[in-house]
């Protein structure tokens, strides 16, 4: 089942030029561009169980993390580039983030070269907090296959994910997922590099990675979800499909992440925006109840949060700022270590 198809203006392709200079100089050379769900937050990991990412090996890059991952996703275009990528590929990368996220930097970079990936840090202008840019080792590489990238926290021990599957068919709902990695420790954030719909002739959805499993996006979650780390998935949707409220909340499939999405939806609450709980009613065909990588996190016994955000959120920073306050305190719970 679709879950809707919010249809946005084909986004800017260029980059701003200042900022592209300036983190370019500073770039390494070459780089252009188990149990079934239970009834609670077990899989939480435990405070101290997990050391903090090792860095990438080589020399850093001080960007706006927010203009540099935006300045990525305006280049995703309807009608853009997309190739399936094939079993080796989504192995390479899923092993390369779990090698990266188990303190292994240089088995990470190994098996991402084997995809043409690799890894970088990166330092946010704003805060100075540091990041590993798990991205496609050329430009043209990142504009033809587009598989997307992952950002891992370098400064605290991961614990959560935030995952953010169309962001360019989904207007600004990555500025969400760049909110919540920046607004709390211990975060991975994966991005999709394609629009959800043009994939090669006779498979126009082969993009749409919430509803394939032959995608990086979904490999890639799935490793992070192996590895016990819950997620929350941010998406978009018409004001037209919900026109009563602001945000729809979901725990997927199972019921591993009920506990979160009821505090979820309270903390919404708080921030004065709409909320319609999957869980009590229905939500205008929202609930996120066929989405692959909940499917996995159910599988495992993961939380898994799906979380659907109206147009007029998505395009007001102030009502954006309120949504990231609200999920930023479910996953510093997570990162806490706390089940629940």
């Amino acid at each position: 089942m679709r879950l809707k198809a919010e249809i946005a203006a084909p986004r800017v392709r260029a980059v701003a030029p200042v900022l592209l200079g300036a983190v370019m100089t500073a770039a390494l050379p070459g780089l252009t561009g188990c149990s079934g769900p239970t009834g609670h937050d077990a899989a939480a990991p435990r405070a101290g169980d997990r050391a903090a990412v090792s860095a990438p090996p080589g020399p850093e890059a001080t960007v706006d993390l927010k203009q540099w991952i935006t300045a990525f996703t305006d280049r995703i275009a309807q009608g853009g580039h997309y190739r399936i990528p094939a079993a080796g590929d989504r192995e390479a990368l899923a092993t390369g983030v779990r090698r990266l996220v188990d303190g292994d930097p240089a088995g990470a970079e190994r098996s991402l070269a084997r995809a043409g990936y690799h890894a970088r840090t990166v330092v946010d202008r704003d805060g100075g907090r540091k990041y590993a840019e798990v991205a496609d080792a050329t430009q043209d590489g990142e504009a033809t296959r587009g598989w997307g990238r992952v950002y891992v926290d370098l400064g605290a021990p991961v614990r959560w994910q935030v995952q953010v599957p169309h962001p360019a068919a989904d207007q600004r709902s990555e500025q969400l997922g760049i909110g919540v990695l920046r607004g709390a420790p211990g975060g991975v954030l994966i991005l999709a590099g394609a629009y959800r719909s043009g994939g090669p002739a006779g498979d126009e959805d082969a993009p749409d990675v919430a509803h394939r499993t032959d995608s990086v996006f979904a490999a890639v979650a799935g490793a992070l979800a192996d590895a016990r780390l819950p997620a929350v998935q941010v998406h978009g949707f018409a004001d037209s499909s919900l026109p009563d409220e602001d945000v729809v909340v979901s725990p997927g499939k199972g019921d591993a992440g009920l506990p979160a999405a009821r505090r979820l939806s309270a903390a919404l609450r708080r921030e004065e925006l709409r909320v319609c709980e999957v869980w009590k009613r229905y939500c205008g065909r929202l609930e996120g109840r066929t989405n692959v990588e909940g499917d996995h996190a159910d599988a495992v016994g993961v939380p898994f949060l799906h979380v659907e955000h109206a147009r007029r959120v998505r395009m007001d920073d102030a009502l954006v700022a309120r949504a990231v306050r609200a999920l930023t305190r479910v996953v510093e719970r997570w990162g806490a270590g706390r089940a629940g």
